[in-house]
């Protein structure tokens, strides 16, 4: 049986989106927006490489 080699960590898209989204949010005034976005981005992009390393 042949050993799959490991995937692609898109998790820490998820956790940079997290610490990343409310400083960016603090310069429109609003750091909660900024976290739910930038939270929302991340999880896009990990599940974008999700989809492409499980093919």
């Amino acid at each position: 049986m042949a050993s799959k080699s490991g995937g692609r960590a898109g998790g820490v898209l998820i956790a940079l989106g997290a610490m990343i989204g409310p400083v960016i949010g603090l310069y429109a005034g609003q750091p909660s927006i900024g976290l739910l976005a930038g939270v929302g981005i991340g999880a896009a992009l990990a599940l974008i490489i999700w989809l492409t390393d499980r093919g």
